[in-house]
């Protein structure tokens, strides 16, 4: 809402609809990569609880910081290239993205306690609200979307 006094414009309040917090972030692979990401991501956490008062509480934090690591991994481990990760948020979401260079679309493997790895995906799927997987023209995207309130 605006007013007008004399001419001169006064702002008044939020006249338009304010955009998420977006970063990006890219890696080679190196050893040290997820770590980074991780650090990344917890930075972006901290920005969108000062910029959007987003209530992000220490166990939400470590369920996404979760997410983003299984995601950061399973590029790092798969594809034959460079990764990069996407932050996307609001006060009430954090949408994850991760690009790759490989077209092979990750498996979800059925609950199995006694399978010894290949839970990542399945980590995921339990903790964000929606998970997608497509084939972008350079390799594929996961994305998840992680809701900041339980």
């Amino acid at each position: 809402m605006t007013e007008h006094l004399g001419g001169e414009v006064i702002p008044t309040g939020f006249d338009v609809p304010v955009e998420p917090l977006r970063r990006a972030a890219h890696y080679t692979g190196a050893p040290g990569s997820i770590a980074e990401a991780r650090a990344f991501a917890d930075r972006f956490l901290e920005q969108l609880r000062t910029e959007w008062c987003a209530g992000v509480d220490d166990r939400v934090a470590g369920e996404l910081l979760l997410v983003v690591s299984e995601l950061v991994t399973n590029a790092d481990r798969h594809s034959k290239g460079p990764y990069i990760l996407e932050l996307e948020g609001t006060a009430g979401s954090v949408v994850v993205s991760v690009y790759d260079s490989s077209t092979a679309l990750p498996r979800r493997f059925p609950k199995n306690p006694e399978r010894v790895g290949r839970h990542g995906l399945e980590i995921v799927h339990a903790l964000a609200g929606e998970v997608t997987v497509e084939r972008v023209p350079v390799g594929k995207r996961v994305r998840a979307v992680f809701p900041l309130s339980r």
